[in-house]
């Protein structure tokens, strides 16, 4: 075997096809520097960084085995992908990850020809895959196309959807299991390393078809005791029965930190005739750096950070975060009704629930990445007479929306929406951003939305929630922290369907929904100063509308303009129909409705997006300017 070599390598590695021509031996010192440069880059820009160190290894046997971008490579969430894209051209570009105009924080099809397929929503891979693998069986194509999923990615139905599809199909498809989850001493070892090669070797599965072919010449009850002897025996040494009852042919388990185990696997794994094949590979998530393995969430997601001590660079928080507020407020809340149990989706600490588990644990249920069971599960709940509180971030509640209208709504149960991340999400981008629930939930008969202007309105509104029995209701709350206002000791449950108003004017109407209130606020401020006097309010419930108030400002002033962090068809939509139905605009009343624009927002800070979409406090009050038909010289005030 030739030496390693010694100078760096990653200099001259500027495509996977440079990485091929590299020495077996070199490899060990590629995933060295890919993980030092990962570190490097994540200190800089904040990201995702435990998952990514954790397929180093996997990364590199992936493209030094595998023919990319002709075979495709289908990264599940893409979150850990940033290896992945220092070897696939973009490592010029790595330190802009997250940032304007900069590389996505997951797999982008139009980042990459080595992206086949965009995502960051998890347990999508195996089905895009087993697409891929149809459309290249019916071109007649003979390329590789291999999905990596986690374990934790694995706890969705859909995973197993398409498993089972691959495996009634027979077509050919790898699919990696990234299993980081699990102790990496007991399956890992020697004899464990020699199963993974014997099985996937060519010369086993020439001796197991021969078998099957001698096997099928005897009566059938013999030759179905052979073929379950076999399955059963590989899989009682390696675990994979399941995998094999879907269809797949099972490999593993493999150290994925040990390249001499990988590649020897995936090669054979490669060179595999036909069929769906699962490579069980074990991972360390955070591997190679000191402070993420010690993290309890071996820095899943991180701020910039400094390299040498771990320590993140965390802004002074002015006031605390929406989701600790939700977090504290249903704690009061379940202290005092035994009924309020709690439902995350995987996220218990992003969604705060972690906090209230640690005081209610067994009124706290964490399901894993199982949206769909999490609402049916919470319906179910609601039958026998519990208060469920299902916390989803806005984007993720959209894969459970069936749910919510089949289980939940037409059956008037009163499941608790805590919808978190409502609006935009910076350097999360479109993917995860939380525009579009006001949308889908408001038209849903029977269903309760309320958006918190602030924090102190969230605390009152998770009081409201508690309290109303009559069918579903939803509250939502944006990322981030609040506004800094004081929080009462407790909630009072808000009257359903009222708004308030929180600046009396006497031309111009601003309906704000959520948190664009401060904004709505500071432009009236700024209006004044120009002359034009501005009613504020806030409208607390998008579902039902306080129609006493918007015919009271629709009555009263020349123009109603209403704003909402979401996409097109929520709020404003639903203020309009209405006015129109009751022939409230007859009269010249001008209406606007601002709303998040009707497209898909790249990542960016937060305060920019709002910016770009007009709903800060300048483009609020340009918006009002051009409706009353102030002309270019007052425009040119604000400018």
């Amino acid at each position: 075997m030739p030496e390693p070599s010694k100078t760096p390598l990653l200099d001259t590695i500027a495509t996977p096809k440079d990485l091929r021509k590299l020495a077996t031996a070199d490899l060990r010192q590629v995933a060295d520097e890919l993980r030092t440069e990962t570190i490097d880059a994540v200190s800089v820009t904040g990201g995702h960084l435990g998952a990514g160190l954790g397929v180093v290894e996997l990364t590199v046997a992936l493209h030094y085995v595998f023919d990319t971008p002709d075979d495709r490579l289908i990264w599940d969430v893409g979150h850990q992908a940033y290896p992945h894209k220092i070897l696939t051209g973009r490592r010029d570009r790595i330190r802009t990850l997250r940032q304007a105009g900069g590389l996505s924080g997951f797999t982008r099809r139009s980042e990459s020809a080595y992206d086949p397929f965009g995502a960051a929503h998890s347990s999508t891979s195996i089905s895009a895959g087993l697409g891929m693998a149809v459309a290249r069986d019916l071109a007649g194509g003979r390329n590789n196309v291999i999905a990596v999923i986690g374990d934790g990615a694995m706890s969705a139905g859909m995973a197993y959807e398409a498993m089972n599809n691959a495996g009634a199909m027979h077509s050919r498809l790898i699919v990696v299991l990234n299993d980081n989850d699990m102790s990496i001493a007991p399956p890992t070892g020697a004899m464990s390393a020699y199963l993974a090669r014997l099985v996937s070797s060519h010369t086993y599965r020439s001796i197991r078809e021969t078998a099957k072919q001698l096997a099928r010449r005897l009566p059938k009850f013999f030759y179905d005791k052979a073929k379950k002897t076999e399955e059963y025996s590989r899989g009682f040494w390696t675990g994979g029965t399941l995998f094999e009852e879907l269809g797949f042919y099972y490999v593993g388990p493999v150290d994925g930190h040990n390249l001499d185990h990988l590649l020897p696997v995936l090669k054979n794994v490669r060179d595999m005739p036909e069929g769906p094949v699962l490579v069980h590979v074990v991972t360390q998530k955070g591997k190679g750096y000191a402070p993420a393995e010690a993290s309890a969430d071996k820095y899943h997601g991180v701020n910039a950070f400094d390299v040498i001590t771990g320590a993140q660079a965390k802004p002074k928080a002015n006031a605390p975060s929406y989701t600790r507020v939700f977090a504290e407020s249903l704690v009061t809340e379940a202290e005092r009704d035994d009924r309020i149990v709690a439902i995350s989706a995987a996220m218990p600490s992003g969604t705060g629930l972690d906090h209230f588990g640690k005081i209610f644990p067994a009124r706290t249920f964490d399901v894993g990445i199982a949206e769909q069971h999490a609402v049916t599960f919470a319906a179910g709940l609601a039958t026998e007479g519990f208060k469920p509180f299902c916390a989803i971030y806005s984007t993720f509640l959209q894969r459970g929306y069936d749910q919510v209208v089949h289980d939940v709504a037409i059956q008037k149960l009163p499941v608790r929406f805590a919808i978190d991340r409502a609006g935009v999400v910076g350097a999360d981008g479109a993917t995860h951003a939380g525009v579009y629930d006001l949308a889908y939930l408001m038209c849903l008969p029977g269903m309760v939305v309320m958006a918190a202007a602030d924090e102190a309105e969230l605390v009152h509104m998770v009081a409201t929630a508690a309290a109303h029995d009559e069918g579903p209701i939803a509250f939502r709350y944006p990322r981030g922290e609040g506004v800094g206002v004081e929080l009462p000791a407790r909630g009072v449950p808000l009257p359903i369907g009222k708004g308030r108003v929180m600046r009396a004017g006497s031309r111009v109407a601003l309906l704000s929904l959520g948190t664009r209130l401060a904004e709505a606020l500071k432009a009236a401020e700024d209006l004044a100063a120009m002359g034009i006097s501005a009613t504020v309010a806030d409208a607390r419930f998008a579902k039902p509308l306080d129609r006493d108030l918007i015919l009271r400002l629709a009555r009263e002033h020349e123009a109603l303009i209403t704003l909402e962090e979401g996409a097109s068809g929520g709020f404003g939509a639903a203020v309009l129909t209405w006015l129109a139905d009751e022939g409230l605009l007859d009269g010249g009343l001008k209406v606007r409705s601002m709303t998040l624009p009707d497209t898909y927002m790249d990542h960016d800070t937060m305060e920019r997006m709002y910016a770009v979409a007009g709903l800060d406090a300048r483009g609020i009050v340009k918006k009002v300017v051009e409706t009353l038909g102030h002309g270019a010289a007052a425009l040119g005030k604000i400018a």
